[in-house]
């Protein structure tokens, strides 16, 4: 029977959970060590099952969690047996852990509490491998490694998914080492859009092109394709050509904010070609337009009296006529997205889309493009209303992405790139905490 002292320090340390006991303990400058051994004492060969005859013992050290802040270390006392079935081709061996994998330098508490750290509080592998005591290649490959297992391992990873997003994402401002600076991000927008959770991270691919995307489709199972009933994405032909050829029975949803922009920029090249026509020269300060610029852009609902009263005294000038029916034709598409009844949004939209198409009046050219292009992707723009889908949460996902790229202070290789992405905004949360 363990004494008093034993029973006190298994407790604090939770020790039993991993199938020990302690049995001494020890301090030096930088760790804190634990003396234990196995809780219970197992003799079955691993390769025959026959009970085998104690040889003699080893001892193994395994880095686990700190204790008040000092990085702990077990060194556990193993039996090792040598095998009584003469026909085994085990001759010798050594009892197995339950708390650590053979030949893993971690316990298995440790690695679950490294990619805690990870997903959850945000902390960089440097400061885990500080807290720990241990290389930062160490906590790397071990993260790495379990990231691994928990998404391309698992066959539920893609389970449940009916709406996909899909963008693109800058993971390095650096040329010349031979590797995409682009990466295809793919994302979950399931929960997103039925109100249960946020959008997660299912996968990035190197590149951007529709071969890219393509070749991801193409590589998942029919059933998985067959699943995905809606995709959202921006503007961006390619991703268009590769959903249509590997989904052909999902609806194509254009993302409100790309749509937006792009009236956006019309607006703007408006202004711009006004300002040149009327004053000879690019915007300076007390150029009517140009003091307006911002103004423009914002929306209606959210401009001071003030604000509005500057609109309206550039607008009562007839050579500005130009920027206001495009100014309000932004207004407009702005309104549409956010009626409260995407029924009535639709049916507004499709009015706006067939009013700028055609026979717009001379000097709106660049709204008239903006319908071509509109009416074009009729189908994708309107399909917003019916879906609710958009990219908001994969840009959301960029921007934490981004947020990793500044902990890590950049990344050189992009397989650990897109593992550790996964880590920090896959969702992984449940799994890693049921490891």
């Amino acid at each position: 029977m363990p004494d008093s002292t034993s029973l006190i320090a298994d407790t604090i340390i939770r020790t039993v959970e991993l199938g020990l006991t302690i049995t001494g303990a020890a301090i030096d400058e930088r760790h804190t060590w634990i003396t234990c051994r196995p809780v219970e004492q197992d003799a079955s060969c691993p390769a025959c099952g026959d009970e085998g005859r104690l040889r003699d013992h080893r001892i193994r050290e395994l880095v686990d969690l700190p204790v008040v802040g000092h990085p702990t270390r077990l060194r556990i006392r193993l039996p090792r047996f040598t095998c009584t079935n003469t026909a085994c081709a085990t001759k010798i061996f050594q009892q197995q852990l339950v708390c650590a994998k053979p030949k893993a330098k971690l316990t298995d508490r440790c690695t679950r509490w490294i990619l805690q750290r990870l997903a959850i509080d945000r902390m960089s592998v440097a400061a885990i491998s500080k807290s720990l005591d241990i290389g930062w290649d160490l906590v790397n490959q071990v993260a790495l490694e379990q990231a691994w297992e928990l998404i391309y391992a698992d066959p539920t990873h893609l389970a449940g998914v009916r709406v996909l997003g899909v963008d693109e994402h800058k993971w390095k401002h650096r040329r010349g080492d031979g590797t995409p600076g682009f990466v295809t991000v793919i994302a979950d927008l399931t929960p997103n859009v039925d109100g249960t959770g946020p959008a997660r991270l299912l996968d990035m691919v190197p590149g951007r092109s529709a071969e890219v995307l393509r070749r991801w489709l193409a590589a998942r199972e029919k059933s998985f394709r067959d699943r995905v009933k809606v995709v959202a994405m921006d503007g961006f032909a390619g991703y268009h050509t590769a959903t249509t050829e590997q989904l052909p029975k999902a609806r194509k949803v254009m993302d409100p904010f790309h749509v937006v922009h792009l009236a956006a920029d019309k607006l703007t090249m408006t202004r711009q070609r006004i300002q040149q026509d009327t004053c000879g020269h690019r915007g300076r300060s007390g150029d009517p337009l140009y003091g307006v610029r911002r103004i423009l852009l914002t929306r209606m609902g959210l401009l001071t009296d003030k604000q509005k009263a500057k609109l309206d005294a550039v607008f009562a000038d007839e050579r500005h006529t130009a920027v206001d029916v495009t100014h309000w034709t932004y207004q407009d598409i702005i309104a549409a997205y956010e009626h409260p009844d995407r029924r009535v949004g639709k049916r507004w939209m499709y009015k706006i889309m067939c009013r700028i198409r055609k026979d717009l009046p001379a000097g709106v050219q660049e709204l008239g493009q903006l319908g071509r292009t509109m009416w074009k992707r009729r189908a994708e723009i309107l399909a917003y209303f019916d879906t609710g889908a958009s990219n908001g949460p994969v840009e959301a996902i960029n921007g934490r992405l981004e947020h990793l790229r500044g902990i890590a202070l950049g990344f050189r290789n992009l397989n650990h790139y897109i593992l550790r992405s996964l880590i920090h905004s896959g969702g992984l949360q449940a799994k890693i905490n049921a490891l």
